[in-house]
Parts: C-alpha cells; structure tokens; sequence
C-alpha cells in the first residue's frame, strides 16, 4: 500500500483497545486516519488480555458448577478439564471479535497498515519501508509482561500471563509471582481447573491497590477455595528443577511447582521507536502527557499502557475518544480516572469505583464508612456467594468509594459509578427502589443503612 500523497488527520501508531478507539471515533468524526499495527487489531485486550482470560474464568465457572452441583439439589460430577476444548471455546469468542473489530475497522474506511511503525518525526511514522504523515500523530504502542531482575522467562517452566493462555494442558500445581489483578485471576481460573496454586505478592495483601477490606474479603474466600498465598515477602530467586521450578523468597521460604506465573505488572512499549528523538517527554519508558493526553510535542498524543495511567481497556477507550474529539475540536472533559470501575474477574469478584478508605481519610480528613454483608441478600444467598459492599461517604457529603466483593459483583459496579460520578448523596440513592431479588439490591440497602433508614441491614 503506498503512502497516501496528501497528510492524513491523523496517523496512529499501535491498534490496541486506545488506538482503534481513537481511529474509530477520528473517522466517525471525518477525519482521514492511518492505523498502524504491527501483530493483530485489537492488541493486548482482544488477543492476550482481558477477552481470552475472562473465557478461560468462565471455563472454570463452569467447571465449579459442575464439582458443586450437589449443594443446589443436582446431581452432577467433573470428568475433567478438555484444554483442547477449552482453548477451542476462547480462541472461538476471541476470533468473533476480532472479526467484527476488522470489520468496523473497514466500514469507517480507515488505512490499516500492518507492519512495525517508528515514529520518525513530530508528524510523521514510518513503517514497511514507507512514511505515513499526519497533521497529528497517536502513539499506542501498549505494555509488555514485566518480569524481575534475574528472572528468566523460558516460556515453559517460567511464564507469562500470554503464555499461560496457550497452556495445552492443565498443570498440576502452579506458583503465581504477583497477587494483582492477573495473577489472582489466573489463581482463581486454575484452582477450578483443579490446580494446586500458591501466590506470591510481595506488599502485605493480594489486590494491593484495592481498598484493604475487600483485599481481606478476597483473602478470606481464597483461603476456603484452598488457594495459597504468601503475602508482606519479596521473591529471591526461581531455579528450574527436573520437573518443574523451585522459588525461594527473601525470608528463606521455598516452594515447588510445575510452573511459575511471572505476573508482576506490565511496562510501557516506547523503546527504540524514535519517541524521545522526536522531543516527546518519556520517564521510565512512559510517554508523559497532559490530561487531555497531549505529549510535550503539539501535535503527538499518547493513550493506553503507554501513559502512566491506570492500565485497562476501557480507559484506553476513554483516552482513545478523547483524543480524536479533541482533535476534531471538540468540547473535551479531562478523564476522573478514579471514577473509572476496576475489576478482578476471580471467584470472588472485586469491583471498586472512586476512593479507597485510605485515599478518602488522606483527602477528606472526617469519613463515613458503611459495610453492607451479602449475606442479607437473597440473590446472593441463592448463588451462594459471601462478600460485602463498603461505601465511603464524604462526612455529609456524596459517596467517594463503592467496593464490592463477591460473585458477578462486576456487573454491578457500572451503578456504583454513576453514583460517584455524578456526587450523589447516600439520600439520593436510597429513594430509587432496586429489583428483587437482584445483587444490585446490596446496593440499594447499602446506601439505604448509610441514609440512616436501613431495611434489611443492620443500622
């Protein structure tokens, strides 16, 4: 495909969940667009992230359902885990996807280029031997699988989250360096296969960056699924051993396994693409913007893993849009990223929006605190699922936290942000009257007890 003669609007580099949001929105908008990327639309989320892990969690759902039918009156029993069929299914939902991605991609008539782009100039990239020029260049060039000093990943015995989805059999035991978002949730989907699993985590809870009683909720359940976990301990050293891997951590703790998950965070995708050559601000290989995810240079803009924001999908969406509307001159608002839901997709769920009891106190000085159980809600005692929801008020004030522990709570979480977005009293909400039985009705009784009317909690 030769370079198109006259500048596009906009050239963008990396079509993961930021870029071809971007480039989808650009378009929407009029704007000629280039996508650059150099393995599959869709990057990271579609193909190595959140769709193909979330399908080997349902995996695992099922396979819970099926060992545990016998407690809801069914008589059922576990053959075993087909990973053949399990990777069909995933692959299946990724493939979809992907499918429908590449088509939106072609309807809004965007130049999709497939290739390995550098960006060569304040407005211009390079790629497949050819220059593409913009009157505004995107980088989003996404994050990698960190690892730590010292620790070489073989692909085999020591292995990443994209390794462990291409898994083609189920391991007998496994040991998680990492008690995160991704570590816990690869924990949570292998102890359904019927892993024997051990997590690492080296700060002194699993889910470090969540509120502390929804990381001790999630604790607590792991500790009756039998999941192990070692937290408040750094790593020292992993040695292969003649069938598997042995860990030692700092204290002299050592454990054995199969396999070793390295899921230690992810890291920015900037080296060697001619960013800091251009004059664009990087620290720590992240790219620096402004909160309209402008860098240093007019006329770049970075979105996604690549800008030290938080690193999920849907807040590269976010920064994708906002970049394309503000470029099409657009009223723009500037992202509240602690607005933005946060999920753990494990058994149980973890789904937070807005501040941590901590974060609130640091803020705000004087706090209310609200612990809703779960155990007074119906719908959550017919799925049998134990948890809670915690509200944190602004002494007087609207609602700054909401965070959830338990089953499909995810799903819940979307209300939950329309309550902090929008500063809503705890009276407020109290008035809208929640479906029965429903999970989200924990919500309603929640805010319910923190109006000071409480129906079925304890006031």
């Amino acid at each position: 495909m030769s370079a198109p003669s006259t500048p596009a609007d906009l050239v963008i580099l990396g079509g993961g969940s930021g870029g071809y949001a971007a480039a989808l929105r650009a378009a929407e908008l009029g704007m000629q667009v280039v996508l650059i990327e150099k393995d599959k639309v869709g990057g990271t989320c579609l193909h190595r992230g959140c769709i193909p892990t979330k399908a080997l969690l349902h995996s695992g759902e099922v396979a819970d359902s099926a060992r545990e039918g016998e407690q809801f009156g069914v008589k059922t029993s576990l053959a075993g885990i087909d990973m053949d069929g399990v990777n069909a299914y995933k692959d299946g939902v990724v493939g979809r996807l992907y499918k429908g991605l590449q088509g939106l991609i072609k309807s809004r008539k965007i130049t999709y280029v497939e290739g390995e782009g550098r960006l060569v100039s304040a407005t211009a990239v390079q790629v497949n031997g050819q220059t593409y020029e913009g009157r505004h260049v995107l980088l989003a060039t996404g994050s990698y699988s960190r690892s730590l000093p010292g620790l070489e990943i073989d692909g085999t015995k020591i292995i990443t989250s994209e390794h462990a989805l291409d898994l083609d059999r189920v391991p007998t035991s496994a040991i998680v360096l990492g008690g995160g978002v991704i570590g816990c949730e690869f924990a949570s989907a292998w102890k359904s296969f019927g892993v024997d699993v051990t997590i690492v985590e080296a700060l002194p809870h699993l889910v470090p960056l969540e509120d502390e009683a929804s990381s001790k909720l999630l604790e607590r359940a792991f500790r009756r699924r039998k999941i192990d976990f070692s937290v408040g301990t750094r790593f020292a050293k992993a040695e292969p051993t003649a069938d598997g891997v042995k860990v030692t951590l700092e204290n002299g703790k050592e454990y054995e396994a199969e396999l070793l998950l390295v899921a230690v965070g992810r890291g920015p995708v900037s080296q060697g693409l001619g960013y800091e050559e251009a004059g664009v601000a990087v620290e720590r290989g992240f790219v620096l913007v402004d909160e309209y995810c402008q860098t240093s240079v007019p006329t770049i803009s970075a979105v996604g893993d690549l800008i030290p924001t938080l690193q999920l999908a849907h807040v590269g969406f976010g920064e994708g849009i906002l970049v394309a509307e503000r470029l099409a001159g657009l009223p723009v608002v500037p992202i509240d990223y602690a607005g933005v839901p946060r999920i753990t997709y494990s058994e149980p769920e973890v789904a937070s929006v807005g501040l941590t009891e901590a974060q609130a106190r640091e803020r705000y000085g004087e706090v209310e605190v609200l612990n809703y159980d779960l155990g007074g809600n119906g719908r959550s005692q017919i799925l049998k699922t134990q948890g809670a929801v915690k509200l944190i008020r602004q002494k007087d004030g609207p609602v700054v936290g909401v965070h959830m522990v338990g089953s499909r709570v995810g799903e819940l979480i979307a209300e939950a942000q329309l309550i902090y977005n929008w500063e809503a009293l705890p009276d407020e909400v109290a008035q809208l009257i929640h479906p029965h039985p429903t999970q989200s009705e924990a919500l309603g009784e929640a805010h319910l007890a923190l109006a000071g009317k409480p129906l079925h909690a304890h006031g």
